[in-house]
């Protein structure tokens, strides 16, 4: 069974067919009773309706006390023309005017269209990067399958928030980052044989930084991504000319190549950035659009007057969670919630029913992903990774730097659903590390060991080998049951009230 799996797995067929399949998975997970509910959910009360404006007017406008109920019902030319304070950069707004011209906002369907294409489009994304990453299609399978039917992500994919965008676009920069290595280690080292120390042909770090923009343009955490990037290239550059013989290669790497690699990467991020703004740019009714009669100026107001917000945030909320607190995964956002009266036809056979949409995250793969994170420290640190060693590090700098710069901001009030941008780097740490636990084993056979000795050896090692696949094969079944468990706490599916409260297992979710 095990040689037929593995002819399977290296089919050329399975290239292919593995991520689309994946992909239809999680797009009928995603895309299936998208309309349901029928009403502005959560935050969506703000960015659905900031893109239906934007659609019409090029900007963000006010909107009536009871417009909620209104645009649900399909009224949705009550906005205003006066200009409304958003304090978010306009491009997740535009993305979610995308699926509103197309299908329409009488529609739930509509206004949630665009999240749920681009939360499938990252299911193939994070399978690539595994794949790439791992050289293995049966590791990228755990890695893109378990982000598939995880409740997190389906949440953040049925629902329009900035969120899901925002994550996109980190992880396709980190697949750009990837192609860019593969293809500038070769330039790098012909660079040094030539003596020459800097490289200009690097396309896919232009690509890296045009996502970055684009993940700036949605939310400005974005930035502490695009921070975090630059420093990375500069070390990876420095590195690789290290391996290839050059005597002064930090100084090639941070003198000569780092301010090209900072041409190439920061001002594509400003113009794709700058580029989203246009709407308020070149119509004249948009906030603070009059502040200056240069608009670039009055734009940068603008981005004053939305910085001294963000620093300031700090009102209290009933499912508010500090950073520190989310690998314990102790406080899901409850996003929305209908609990019909007892015994009601709307409850039908259920008798007391409840139905909810939250962003619960699979336990079982969110812990068995923070218990990969301190495997790979610890491989790391003791250099016993081997051939995963950029890959596992690479993980980690994805979630060092979409968690480690919320943890600056105690006091702030955030969310436990901001995780879904570490989610895909969690799920990549999970899916490297029990493919390195379940590697075969090699038997350790000391220089003067008799044949039976030899022969124990092996056996030990085949033993340990099939020991720990057996242990992998059963967590990932546990895994994708529980997974398939939570799903309709990601839904809004009607369920009896009991089964809900099955899924209360952290004192916190309730």
């Amino acid at each position: 069974m095990r040689i037929a799996l593995s002819r399977v797995l290296s089919s050329p067929r399975t290239e292919w067919i593995a991520p689309l399949a994946l992909t239809f998975v999680a797009a009928l997970v995603r895309f299936i009773g998208l309309g349901h509910p029928q009403e502005l959910v959560f935050d969506e009360t703000y960015y659905v309706k900031d893109a239906w404006t934007l659609l019409h007017l090029g900007y963000e406008a006010t909107w009536p006390e009871n417009a909620n109920a209104q645009f649900a019902a399909g009224n949705t030319g009550v906005f205003a023309t006066d200009a409304a304070y958003v304090v978010h950069p306009p491009l997740g707004k535009w993305l979610i005017a995308l699926g509103l011209a197309l299908f329409g906002a009488e529609n739930a369907f509509g206004w949630r269209f665009s999240a749920a294409l681009f939360g499938t489009l990252l299911v193939p994304l994070v399978y690539l990067i595994t794949r790439r990453l791992s050289g293995s299609i049966g590791v990228a399978l755990i890695a893109g399958g378990l982000l598939a039917i995880d409740g997190l992500a389906v949440a953040l994919s049925r629902v329009s928030l900035l969120d899901g965008f925002l994550t996109f676009f980190i992880v396709l920069a980190f697949w750009f980052l990837l192609i860019d290595r593969d293809r500038t280690g070769r330039l790098i080292a012909e660079s040094e044989r030539s003596a020459g120390a800097v490289v200009w042909n690097r396309p896919w770090i232009l690509a890296a930084g045009a996502s970055l923009g684009a993940a700036c343009a949605i939310k400005w955490s974005g930035l502490y991504v695009l921070a975090g990037v630059g420093v990375y290239l500069v070390v990876w550059d420095a590195l690789q000319r290290r391996r290839s013989g050059s005597r002064e290669w930090y100084a090639a790497a941070l003198l000569k190549q780092a301010p090209v690699t900072f041409l190439q990467l920061v001002p594509i991020v400003f113009v794709v950035y700058l580029v989203s703004w246009t709407g308020w740019l070149v119509t004249s009714g948009g906030y603070d659009r009059g502040s200056d009669p240069n608009p670039l100026l009055a734009l940068w107001n603008y981005h004053r007057s939305m910085y001294q917000f963000h620093v300031g945030l700090g009102t209290s909320h009933p499912y508010a969670s500090p950073a520190w607190q989310w690998p314990f995964l102790t406080r899901p956002t409850a996003m929305w919630l209908n609990r019909p009266e007892a015994g009601t036809a709307t409850c039908g056979w259920a008798g007391d029913c409840i139905a909810v949409i939250g962003s619960h995250a699979n336990p079982i793969a969110w812990y068995g992903a923070w218990a990969a994170v301190i495997l790979a420290i610890v491989l790391l640190i003791r250099r016993r990774a081997g051939r995963l060693t950029f890959p596992f590090a690479l993980a980690l700098l994805g979630l060092a730097l979409t968690w480690g710069p919320w943890l600056l901001y105690p006091e702030r009030t955030i969310f436990q659903f901001y995780t879904v941008t570490m989610l895909p780097f969690l799920l990549i740490l999970l899916a490297l590390a029990l493919g390195w636990l379940a590697r075969e084993r090699e038997p350790l056979v000391l220089e003067g060991a008799t044949v039976s000795e030899r022969a124990y050896v092996t056996r030990h090692a085949a033993t340990a080998t099939r020991a720990w696949r057996t242990s992998v094969g059963v967590f990932l079944l546990i895994a994708v049951v529980v997974g398939l468990f939570f799903l309709p706490l990601a839904t809004g599916l009607l369920q009896p009230y009991a089964l809900w409260y099955a899924h209360m297992w952290v004192p916190g979710w309730i």
